[in-house]
C-alpha cells in the first residue's frame, strides 16, 4: 500500500493548475506518517530526524520537480524577507523570467502567488518531519524496541523539538495564526480536522515550550555531535528563546537568554568579517551557532541551488542597499561584488566558482552571534542601558572596520567610527541600531521581519516607492490552502 506520504509528494507535483485540482490536493504538509513503517528500525529513526533539517537548506526540488509556479523550487527567504524588505531585487538585468517574485518587491501580490505556497509547504512539510520523529522518540514501546541509547535517544529529541520551534516561528512571523500539528496524522479526515488556524499567542506558547523541553535534552558542548557539527545545539536553542523573547518585546528575557549563551563561552566574533560565510572555515569559526550544512557531491543531492540562481542572474542588491553601507564598509564587499555581479555570502567564496552551480558547499547561516549581539544591543536600549547598548554597537563596528577587506586592503582610517557612547537619544541609537542590522546581516533573510517588529515596514517602503499596506504586516496565507480546506482555514483580512 502506497503510504499517506508518498501520496501527498505526487499531489503536491500537480499542484496549482486549477481551483478543482487545488480542492482535489491533500493539505500540503499536514501528513507525514508513512504508513508502511508500522515497525521501525533504529536507522528509520535516526534517519527521520536528519530528514527534519532539510527543509530549511537552499537545495532545488526537495518537494516536486521545477515547481517555479508553486514556489517551491527551494526555499524562499530570499523572496519573502530580503527581496521584500527592499535590500534585494530579483535579478541583476530586470526581464519577465518568475514574475511572481518581481511582486514581492512591489508589494502588487495576490494570495495566490506561489511564494506563500512554497513557504507554507516547507516549513509545514519540515513540521510534518519533526512530529513523526516526536512520536517514535517518545513512544517507549518503539525506544524499547529499537534499543537505542538514552543519551542518543535525548539527544535526537532534543534536535527535533528545537527544530519544530524554528519551522513554527518562520510560519508566525509569516503568516500570523496558522494551523498548530503536533503529531502524525492517521489519514485525510485527520488531516482536515486540524485544518484551521489557531491564535498566534497559542503558536507562541508552543514554540517556548518545545524550546524548554530541547534545551535539557541536548549536551552542554558547542558541537552536539563531532562528525555532524550541523546539527541543533543547546547553543541553538538558548539564541532562539532569546529571539522569541526579542520579537515579543520581553527586553529583561532577551537579556537573561544571551547570558546564559555567554555563559557556555562558545561563540565570539570572528576576527574578519567573511569568516562565517567561508566555505573553508565552516564549524571552524566562532560565530555561527545554526545553520544548514550544504554539502557537494552527495545522494540525494545537498547542494545550495541559491548559487544556481544566481548563474541565471539571480539575487541582485537594490541601489537602496548599496547605498545603506557607510563609505569603505567592508561589509558590502563580502555581501556582493557589484562589478563582477557576485553575491560573495552566497558562494562562501570571493570568486565566482560556485556561481551557477546548484551543488555548491555554501552553508545557509541562520543564526550567528553578531545577530546575537545585536538583539542585546536593542534589549539594553529598551531597557534605557544607553551606555551598554552603543557599546555593543560599537564593538561590531569595530570588527567590520579591522577586517581586511575583499580586496585584500585594510579599511583606511577613519571607517566606520565609534557611535558617540555619551549619548541618551533613544531614538538616535536606536537608528544607529536599524542601520548596523541592515548592513550587517543584509542577504541573511533578516530585514523584514526587522522591518514589520519595529513598526517600520510601511514607513520604509513607502520611502523608497513601494506600495507597502498594513495588512502586509502579514502575508495571506495559500489560497490553495483556504481552498482545500474547504473554509475552515480563514484568509488574512484584506487580501
Amino acid at each position: 500500500m502506497k503510504s499517506i506520504y508518498k501520496i501527498l509528494a505526487v499531489l503536491v507535483m500537480v499542484a496549482g493548475v486549477s481551483c478543482k485540482k487545488e480542492l482535489d490536493k491533500a493539505p500540503i504538509g499536514l501528513i507525514t506518517s508513512n504508513q508502511d513503517e508500522t515497525d521501525p528500525k533504529l536507522n528509520i529513526v535516526v534517519s527521520s530526524v536528519t530528514s527534519s533539517y532539510r527543509l530549511l537548506s537552499s537545495t532545488l526540488n526537495i518537494i516536486g520537480q521545477w515547481g517555479w509556479d508553486d514556489g517551491t523550487v527551494l526555499r524562499n527567504d530570499f523572496i519573502l524577507q530580503d527581496i521584500a524588505s527592499g535590500d534585494m531585487q530579483k535579478k541583476w538585468n530586470p526581464d519577465g523570467d518568475q514574475a511572481w517574485m518581481d511582486q514581492f518587491s512591489k508589494f502588487n501580490f495576490t494570495a495566490s502567488n506561489g511564494g506563500f505556497n512554497g513557504q507554507w509547504s516547507y516549513d509545514f512539510e519540515g513540521i510534518s518531519r519533526c512530529n513523526r520523529s516526536i512520536n517514535y522518540l517518545t513512544d517507549p514501546v518503539v525506544v524499547a524496541k529499537i534499543g537505542i541509547d538514552e543519551t542518543l535517544k535525548n539527544r535526537l529529541l532534543g534536535e527535533v523539538y528545537f527544530l519544530r520551534a524554528f519551522y513554527y516561528f518562520d510560519l508566525v512571523n509569516n503568516f500570523g495564526d496558522v494551523p498548530l500539528l503536533l503529531k502524525p496524522l492517521k489519514d485525510f479526515s485527520e488531516a482536515y480536522e486540524v485544518a484551521k488556524r489557531v491564535p498566534k499567542e497559542q503558536v507562541w506558547a508552543q514554540i517556548s515550550a518545545d524550546l524548554a523541553l530541547a534545551k535539557p535534552l541536548l549536551p552542554a558542548t558547542k558541537y552536539i555531535d563531532n562528525v555532524e557539527k550541523w546539527r541543533a545545539s543547546k547553543g541553538a536553542v538558548i539564541a532562539l528563546q532569546a529571539k522569541v523573547a526579542l520579537y515579543n518585546k520581553r527586553w529583561t528575557d532577551v537579556l537573561s537568554s544571551i547570558t546564559e549563551l555567554e555563559t557556555l563561552r562558545f561563540y565570539s566574533l570572528n576576527s574578519n568579517y567573511f569568516d562565517s560565510f567561508d566555505m573553508a572555515k565552516e564549524f571552524a569559526d566562532n560565530e555561527v551557532i545554526f545553520a544548514y550544512d550544504h554539502q557537494s557531491a552527495k545522494t540525494p543531492p545537498m547542494g545550495n541551488g541559491l548559487c544556481a540562481l544566481a548563474g541565471w542572474g539571480f539575487i541582485a542588491p537594490t541601489t537602496n542597499f548599496i547605498n545603506a553601507f557607510e563609505a569603505n564598509d567592508p561589509r558590502l564587499g563580502y555581501t556582493v561584488n557589484v562589478q563582477s555581479q557576485s553575491v560573495y555570502k552566497v558562494f562562501g567564496a570571493l570568486n565566482d566558482g560556485n556561481k551557477g552551480n546548484e551543488d555548491a558547499a555554501s552553508n545557509k547561516i541562520y543564526i550567528r552571534w553578531a545577530d546575537v549581539l545585536l538583539w542585546k544591543a536593542e534589549a539594553l536600549l529598551e531597557t534605557a542601558s544607553y551606555p551598554a547598548a552603543i557599546g555593543v554597537i560599537n564593538s561590531i563596528r569595530a570588527r567590520a572596520r579591522t577586517s581586511v577587506a575583499a580586496n585584500g586592503s585594510l579599511p583606511p582610517a577613519g571607517t566606520l567610527p565609534d557611535r558617540n557612547v555619551a549619548s541618551t537619544d533613544k531614538a538616535q541609537i536606536k537608528d544607529w541600531l536599524v542601520k548596523e542590522r541592515r548592513v550587517e546581516l543584509g542577504f541573511e533573510s533578516q530585514r523584514f521581519n526587522d522591518l514589520k517588529r519595529w513598526g517600520m515596514a510601511k514607513d520604509f517602503l513607502k520611502s523608497v516607492g513601494v506600495n507597502f499596506q498594513d495588512r502586509n504586516y502579514v502575508y495571506p496565507i495559500p489560497q490553495g490552502e483556504v481552498d482545500k480546506s474547504g473554509g475552515t482555514i480563514v484568509q488574512n483580512p484584506d487580501y
